[in-house]
Parts: C-alpha cells; sequence; structure tokens
C-alpha cells in the first residue's frame, strides 16, 4: 500500500485593492523608487484600508474563493489554520472568525503564531491531521495585515510591509504526491532583532506605550539579514540532501519574500538558478505569512503534477525551516 501523504489540491490568495506605490511612500517618509527598489526588489504593496476591517475580512475572501475554486463546500472542511500575527484580535482566533464569515459551520480552527515562518509551520501541522488518517479536507492560511504594526514614519520596515492573504486545500494522496520532508527550527535568542515591544502579556497596552509608539514592528537588519540567508540556506541544503534531491531534480525554490536581496543570496548559497526561484515580492512586498500561499497562488499556472518543490521560510523569533513536496495537480488559471 502506498504512503498515505497530505497533498496541496487547490490555492486560492487575496490581495487588497489599494496599491501603495514607492512614488506614494516617497511623499510620507524621506525615501524613493531607487531607494527602495535597490535595496529591497519591491515596487508596490497592498494595504486593507476601511474602518475595523482586520485580517479576518482577507481570509475570509480566501477562503470563499478556494471552496468555490475546488468545487468544495463549506460543510466539507474539517479543520482551518490561521498562520497570523496580526489577528483581528488576541482571541477570538481569526481562523474561526473567518471561517463562520465564510460559511464553513463544521470546522474547528486555529491560529498559528510563527512571523514570517507561520504557514511553512501551519503546513506542516495541517499535513499531520491528514496523514493521521483523521480527515479528509484541511485548509490551511497565511494572512498578514502588516499595515496595522507598521510605523509609517520609519523608512526601514514601512517599506517592506504590505498586506496579504493565501490559502491552500489539504487533501490525501496515496499516488506519491504530497508533502514529503521537512525540517524546522526555532533560536528564541534572535527576540532582540525583530519584535514588538508592547501589546502582549508582559507590556501590555497603556497610554504610555501607545505615545512612545511601541506596538510598531521594530527591526535591526543585518542580523536579521545574515540569520535569515543562513537559516533559510542551511535547512534547504539540509531537506535536499536528506532526500537525494539536487538542483536538477528539485523544479521550484519558493522562499519567504522578505527582500530581494536575501532571495538572491539564498539562491546563490544553494547553487540554485534564479529561473526556477519563485518570486513576487516586487508586487506584494513582504506579507509576513502570506509570502509562500502568494507565491504558489501567482505560479500556479506553471505548476506541473509531480514537480518537487522546497518551500522554505525564515521569521521573527528567530524561526526558520524548509518543506519538500511533490506537487499534486497541473497548475489552472489563476482565479
Amino acid at each position: 500500500m502506498s504512503q498515505l501523504r497530505a497533498a496541496i489540491t487547490g490555492v486560492q490568495g487575496y490581495v487588497p485593492d489599494y496599491v501603495l506605490t514607492n512614488d506614494e511612500l516617497a511623499t510620507i517618509v524621506d525615501t524613493s523608487d531607487e531607494w527602495i527598489t535597490s535595496r529591497t526588489g519591491i515596487k508596490e504593496r497592498r494595504i486593507l484600508k476601511g474602518e475595523e476591517k482586520g485580517t479576518s475580512v482577507m481570509v475570509t475572501e480566501a477562503l470563499k474563493g478556494l471552496l468555490e475554486k475546488t468545487n468544495t463546500h463549506p460543510d466539507e472542511v474539517e479543520v482551518v489554520i490561521c498562520a497570523t500575527v496580526t489577528g483581528d484580535s488576541i482571541f477570538p482566533d481569526t481562523a474561526n472568525v473567518a471561517a463562520y464569515k465564510a460559511g464553513i459551520r463544521k470546522a474547528f480552527g486555529f491560529d498559528v503564531n510563527a512571523a514570517c515562518s507561520g504557514f511553512l509551520y501551519a503546513l506542516t501541522v495541517g499535513a499531520k491531521f491528514i496523514e493521521a488518517g483523521q480527515h479528509k479536507k484541511v485548509i490551511v492560511v497565511g494572512a498578514d495585515k502588516m499595515s496595522s504594526i507598521i510605523d509609517y514614519t520609519d523608512r526601514t520596515t514601512c517599506v517592506i510591509f504590505g498586506d496579504g492573504c493565501g490559502a491552500v486545500m489539504l487533501e490525501p494522496a496515496d499516488d506519491g504526491t504530497g508533502f514529503i520532508d521537512y525540517r524546522h527550527y526555532g533560536d528564541g535568542s534572535g527576540e532582540e532583532y525583530l519584535y514588538l515591544v508592547a501589546g502582549g502579556s508582559r507590556r501590555p497596552a497603556t497610554v504610555d506605550t501607545v505615545m512612545s509608539r511601541e506596538h510598531f514592528v521594530r527591526q535591526n537588519g543585518r542580523p536579521v539579514f545574515k540569520a535569515a540567508v543562513t537559516g533559510m540556506s542551511d535547512v534547504v541544503t539540509e531537506v535536499m540532501e536528506r532526500n537525494g534531491l539536487t538542483t536538477d531534480t528539485v523544479d521550484w525554490l519558493v522562499p519567504h519574500q522578505a527582500n530581494i536581496r536575501i532571495i538572491q543570496t539564498v539562491s546563490k548559497m544553494v547553487d540554485f538558478p534564479l529561473d526556477k526561484v519563485m518570486v513576487n515580492i516586487h508586487r506584494y512586498g513582504n506579507t509576513t505569512a502570506g509570502t509562500l500561499p502568494l507565491c504558489l497562488w501567482d505560479y500556479e499556472p506553471q505548476l506541473k503534477r509531480g514537480d518537487n518543490l522546497i518551500l522554505t521560510a525564515f521569521g521573527g523569533g528567530f524561526t526558520w525551516g524548509a518543506l519538500y513536496l511533490k506537487w499534486a495537480y497541473d497548475g489552472s488559471p489563476r482565479s
């Protein structure tokens, strides 16, 4: 009997309508299109605007689109996992809120917080529900409204991040496709380099924390860059060696879209040709947990059944990892 694996059987993305270009950012903060493009590779990012519109707005739309695209009735879905660091609130979780809004009433849901590695970790968790034989339809979402925690007077962070969401359907497969291997790591010493000062139980929100602008992302770029390229290149190499893969037998490398320089450096360090590296950071910026599923959504028309993909990410915390899967279907036009 063939081994039961979890396979991605559909992917759907959602990005807000509002496009924040580099030129518009240059009217807000001391920067320019040339400065941003040369250092990050980003040309524009999407921003979710509107009163009381949180991350669940994007997740709901992605879920609705995925159900329609995969011809899945909402009652068939058994689990919804949402990777995010910008949930609508501390609780209830965004997965359950969005599932309800999308008409999914017979599933349980929960959120995963691992910063930019969140979707990768959530995929692994979702796969285990399938592999255990307990569930047949699991949806994994990566979504963040980064504009809600970005200081638009800080050009070192505000040029990087955007809002976006992607979702995948996981189902059982016994035909050799699906998730084959993964390696994930964490290093809590990275807390001091990429973080939010306030808003949690250690430093709850007060008038002082708000006035001191402690609820926005803070980043020390140099050590984050070094840790990201080292972490992702090492774990990609490890997964390839564990599975007897080479750059010739891997069809696509799917890296977290943090910075074009990070992507290019990782590609060089693992000797992977850039024409087989998924890149869309120029369109969306860094959407944190949303980058990997948005890459799959954009590149879906080019994917073929049996393609070998390695997904990798690095996030604040530090968190990082890589996942090897064999694609389960021929790509369809993006919708």
